[in-house]
């Protein structure tokens, strides 16, 4: 029983991390806001909308991105 409890938590643990099973993965080699190749600025930024990831070269698209999602978004359709 107690593998069990252990390995059932383990499931919920990577579920919450991925942001859940039904999340469509970024593809993109670029950031969704610049089209900066990811990595050329450091560590790329990895961020879940909704159901959609998102990578971002910089910290400073996700605030530029955070103010108008829907209009990125559209890139990952």
């Amino acid at each position: 029983m107690k593998k069990i409890l252990t390995l059932l938590s383990a499931a919920v643990l990577a579920s919450c991390a991925t942001g859940g099973s039904n999340v469509k993965p970024y593809t993109s080699d670029t950031c969704i806001l610049t089209d900066n190749k990811l990595g050329s600025m450091g560590t790329p930024v990895t961020k879940v909308y909704g159901n959609q990831e998102v990578k971002f070269c910089c910290k400073p698209c996700v605030a530029k991105f955070e103010k108008d999602p829907q209009r990125y978004l559209k890139k990952t359709q």
